[in-house]
């Protein structure tokens, strides 16, 4: 096993030991300081994702009344068959159908005029493995991110969409080396801090 293999294995754990308890107080604290972010606050379409395998609850965020007005998408794989390993991002409203994908995490079932492209967002909110005080991600390895936003890391000076990363404090680490095909997030938060906030005409 290779040393990021062996850091996912390790901090995957770390947040699945999290108790039901420990993870409903973290999920409220990181909602609480989403609201409060300037980045949040100016979003009209706004990505999240279905949390699995230990990932802090971002979801709250759709019923809460500052944020009514605002459009809500999650991600999907492959749904238009190219692109192969990149997501898109189907509208959803709390209630609404969802069917496994192949890894077994809830999508829309709702596709067609649905259906959107990251660059037609104005803010991702999107899980991680680990992440350090940069501003830099580690994924679950699959590469699915990466290929996503691989668009911002051609085009630097593009803004849209705006990325928030999200996790428990556990899951800091003290140094990540970026790879090539890295996107830096734009800002981090936990259930505790805020991390690495860049300002938005910050390129």
């Amino acid at each position: 096993m290779s040393p990021p293999q062996r850091t996912r294995q390790r901090l995957r754990a770390a947040r699945r030991a999290l108790d039901a308890r420990t993870q409903r107080r973290h999920a409220k604290a990181l909602v609480r300081r989403l609201i409060r972010h300037p980045s949040v606050r100016r979003a009209r379409c706004i990505a999240l994702y279905w949390p699995a395998d230990g990932e802090i609850d971002p979801r709250a965020l759709m019923q809460h009344e500052s944020c009514r007005a605002k459009r809500f998408y999650l991600p999907v794989l492959n749904p238009l068959k190219r692109r192969q390993g990149a997501l898109w991002f189907a509208r959803y409203r709390p209630g609404e159908r969802l069917r496994p994908n192949r890894f077994g995490i809830p999508e829309p079932a709702g596709r067609g005029p649905q259906l959107i492209h990251p660059i037609c967002l104005d803010l991702m909110i999107l899980p991680l493995v680990g992440f350090d005080a940069r501003g830099h991600r580690l994924g679950m390895g699959g590469g699915f991110y990466d290929r996503t936003l691989a668009f911002r890391r051609r085009h630097p000076h593009w803004r849209r969409p705006r990325l928030i990363g999200v996790a428990h404090e556990c899951q800091r680490l003290d140094h990540i080396d970026p790879r090539p095909w890295d996107v830096r997030l734009d800002a981090i938060l936990t259930e505790s801090r805020l991390y690495n906030d860049k300002p938005e005409d910050d390129p």
